[in-house]
């Protein structure tokens, strides 16, 4: 083949490409087409120059070509500060929202286990005197429990927490590749460290200090280990009873559904970590301190049922291939 004559075919239609690319913010409805169409023409040129010519620039600058065009019919992905928006509005709330039902009965169960705990624990000496001796729990009962949130630097505590709270959730998500059945065990033993706790705090008579101590920081912290465990253990049910989509497909969806709710859920355990480490142990009285973490739990439920629901009804899912592309406009 003459590649000469070649060129001079069809650079017209390579220059006019070009100058659509260049041109591609300000782009009619019929120049969308004819890119699109040059596009898959230029790149049929392309493949023809690379098995006959040794020209590496005319096929260098043809390839660039061709790559920037393929940019434009294909779309862009969207700016960060988009992305970062739809994930807060759309991505993690509508997976928050959809698992709804998972992440409350998960809660149900939780705050049963721990109350049956609390109950066995403070009505049985017997138990008592296997958990330690009458000094033991004294000293943990009047003076541990609370010397706990106060006993380091607030920031250090809050790094703290919240890397203790991240790696409990952490667990969570995690232990989703083994179809979610060791997550009822870390939600138990958590379960049964609150029951035992609040089980000598309330034979002690210190139920309400427990309260004050635990509410402002633990509805929020608690939540977000709901959602955790629940995200993971619906993924693995997913696996099981796939419905009727093929598993492979329920898998992928369940499994990018389970990495935002694990990016999400570092901000808002972070929050938490925040409020246990600077108003748990404050001066404050109890009914504010409560009332502050009434209100965060309020305002994160607000949030997912509000931006949840909305995405929803739009039809998302939170899956991040769903995420629109910046595609060319008129």
């Amino acid at each position: 083949m003459d590649v000469d004559a070649f060129v001079l075919t069809h650079r017209a239609a390579w220059d006019r490409l070009e100058r659509l690319v260049k041109g591609r913010r300000s782009l009619t409805g019929a120049e969308v087409d004819e890119l699109v169409d040059l596009y898959q023409r230029v790149s049929t040129h392309l493949s023809i120059l690379r098995s006959v010519s040794s020209d590496s620039l005319l096929t260098g600058r043809l390839s660039s070509l061709v790559a920037r065009a393929r940019s434009v019919v294909t779309g862009a992905h969207a700016p960060l500060s988009k992305t970062f928006v739809r994930f807060w509005t759309v991505s993690f709330p509508v997976v928050a929202y959809r698992t709804w039902r998972w992440w409350l009965g998960t809660a149900v169960v939780f705050v049963a286990v721990v109350a049956a705990i609390a109950l066995w624990v403070s009505t049985n000496p017997e138990v008592q005197s296997a958990v330690g001796t009458p000094s033991e729990i004294d000293e943990l009962v009047n003076h541990d429990v609370a010397s706990y949130y106060s006993a380091h630097p607030a920031a250090a505590f809050a790094l703290q927490v919240w890397v203790n709270n991240s790696w409990v959730s952490a667990q969570c998500i995690a232990l989703s590749v083994l179809l979610g059945l060791p997550i009822p065990i870390v939600l138990f033993k958590n379960a049964a460290n609150v029951g035992l706790i609040a089980g000598l705090m309330v034979n002690a008579g210190k139920g309400g200090v427990l309260l004050g101590l635990l509410a402002p920081h633990g509805l929020l912290e608690l939540t977000a280990v709901f959602l955790a465990g629940a995200t993971g253990m619906r993924l693995g049910w997913s696996v099981i009873s796939p419905g009727d989509r093929p598993r492979g497909q329920v898998l992928a969806e369940q499994g990018r559904a389970v990495v935002a709710v694990a990016v999400g859920l570092v901000a808002v355990l972070l929050v938490s970590g925040l409020i246990e480490a600077l108003v748990t142990p404050s001066p404050l009285p109890t009914v504010v301190r409560v009332g502050i973490g009434v209100l965060a739990e309020a305002a994160f439920l607000s949030y997912v049922v509000y931006f949840g629901r909305r995405a929803a009804k739009a039809g998302e899912s939170g899956d991040i291939e769903d995420a629109p592309d910046v595609i060319p406009t008129v």
